[in-house]
């Protein structure tokens, strides 16, 4: 019987070491709790968000980037669109875009927690 459970213990630590890598974020993960992933707001994409320009009448921005999330009515002249998403248990990701209007266009955009602007694409060249 001896020998049986030293085997049994010898088979489990040798298949346990060989070949699996461990990590304690694995670890983490496996014996949390299931969270699912939260959305809320507009999707800010930065492709559109890149295209917003002052001098933009409201209809252009709504056309580009949908209704806006806070509408101020003591202050109609300030969009804010708002992004939340948090993924599980990982850390929220908080994004937000404020467009200021005078005179019927825009005429200045302030951005929190978006990434930088993405590098211009290379220009094709003639591999001859």
């Amino acid at each position: 019987m001896r020998k049986i459970l030293n085997f049994f213990i010898l088979g489990a630590a040798v298949s346990g070491s060989t070949g699996c890598s461990w990590s304690w974020d694995y670890a983490r993960d496996f014996f949390s709790i299931h969270r699912i992933d939260v959305q809320q707001g507009n999707a800010l994409e930065e492709e559109d968000v890149a295209l917003l320009r002052e001098g933009m009448t409201p209809e252009q921005v709504r056309f580009l980037m949908g209704t806006p999330m806070i509408t101020d009515p003591f202050r109609p002249e300030r969009w804010d669109y708002v992004y939340y998403f948090r993924p599980g248990s990982r850390p929220p990701v908080l994004r937000r875009v404020t467009v200021f209007f005078e005179g019927g266009e825009v005429v200045r955009i302030e951005k929190a927690g978006m990434g930088p602007p993405a590098p211009a694409a290379p220009e094709d060249r003639d591999q001859g």
